[in-house]
């Protein structure tokens, strides 16, 4: 840990915290350089970090996950879809094929991409076949298929979209009226992208202290200090302690994109519900590119399967910050990383791959 870190951390020492304060971090990416830096030993015992919604893998309906199966395993097409979205699993029997690796392993034509240009590249290589992409992640991730719509996109490229907006799933936490953190540590690249502004109404209609970092130490203790000051000194703003790469505004021309390419709508979130104008569709005239209108049965509610996590699996109540990945009764049990449950230990931003990486092995309820 460098120089400037241990200083932070010397200063949040020296605050004079008179009960527990607890701090929600947005952002997967913010969870892993927490965990890996051992941040949450290094602090006093009476700050808590809690990790939040911040992981498309783990939110993803499982509607579209089934969909996204049944595509490629029914239809004559080549499906891509982001590494992470292959090994996550929906809640079908076991005789039935539970994840896109699985239909991969029964002969389905699925390949994991890392970028947008790869699935384009794919399409006009082989242009009398269907190529799908099966595009779930948030604003950063949608922002570059947004850029690859408004290049000249082949006609058999289709889009199986999947893209949420990250701030109202905060929003709805804080609007449920059961809020479970005293700060926010706002996500670094979502500001990057879409502007640190988003994160006002934390402050203004919630009066929580809040602060952008980025993904070292050094950003993610001064965000900490800041909204740890906030609570002491009874100031409530947005600080911004990643303005080396988060500016006013965000990145005026991936916005601009977003909004040609993409409508907001209300869209669900895996084990958490619908939440109202966070998700993208594609605009109408984008019809011909929607693999949904390509083919329809398979966005058929009879077709779909309940969102609900599996048996036993309180991924949701991670996400929402309710519980730590440890409190879930089947973590290191019946979950791990080589035979994972649900979906918050499949992705790399996923909590519970997370604490798993850096050394939590069991889980708290089960071994009680």
């Amino acid at each position: 840990m460098s120089l400037n870190a241990k200083r932070w951390l010397e200063e949040i020492r020296k605050l004079p915290l008179a009960r527990r304060v607890r701090i929600m971090n947005v952002c997967g990416g913010h969870e892993r350089a927490i965990t890996m830096a051992g941040l949450r030993g290094a602090l006093p015992s009476n700050i808590e970090l809690i990790p939040g919604p911040g992981c498309p893998v783990c939110i993803c309906p499982e509607e579209d996950v089934y969909e996204a199966i049944q595509l490629a395993l029914h239809e004559d097409i080549t499906l891509v879809a982001f590494g992470d979205m292959l090994r996550v699993p929906v809640n079908v029997p076991k005789r039935e094929v539970r994840s896109l690796e699985q239909a991969k392993a029964a002969g389905a034509d699925i390949r994991p991409i890392a970028s947008p240009i790869e699935a384009v590249r794919l399409a006009q290589a082989q242009p009398q076949r269907t190529v799908v992409f099966f595009a779930a992640g948030f604003e950063t991730t949608t922002a570059p298929v947004a850029a690859m719509l408004q290049e000249s996109v082949p006609g058999n490229l289709l889009l199986l979209l999947s893209g949420r907006l990250t701030w109202p799933a905060v929003a709805a936490l804080l609007d449920s009226g059961q809020v479970a953190f005293d700060a926010l540590v706002a996500p670094g690249h979502v500001s990057t992208v879409m502007g640190p502004e988003e994160w006002n109404f934390v402050v203004e209609k919630h009066h929580i202290p809040a602060a952008v970092a980025g993904f070292t130490p050094v950003s993610l203790l001064a965000a900490i200090y800041s909204t740890l000051r906030q609570l002491l000194e009874g100031k409530r703003f947005l600080d911004n302690c990643y303005p080396e790469v988060v500016r006013p505004g965000g990145n005026a021309s991936a916005r601009a994109q977003l909004a040609a390419t993409m409508d907001v709508v209300d869209a669900n979130w895996r084990g958490v519900g619908v939440i109202p104008q966070s998700g993208f569709a594609l605009k109408p005239r984008f019809a011909a590119h929607d693999a949904r209108l390509r083919f329809p049965s398979y966005a058929d509610a009879s077709r779909r399967r309940a969102g609900q996590m599996p048996a036993g699996c309180q991924c949701a109540d991670v996400v929402l910050g309710k519980i730590y990945p440890n409190e879930c009764r089947i973590y290191g049990n019946a979950c791990t990383p080589r035979h994972p449950i649900g979906p918050c230990m499949v992705s790399d931003e996923g909590a519970c791959r997370i604490w798993w990486s850096a050394g939590t092995r069991t889980s708290k309820v089960a071994h009680a």
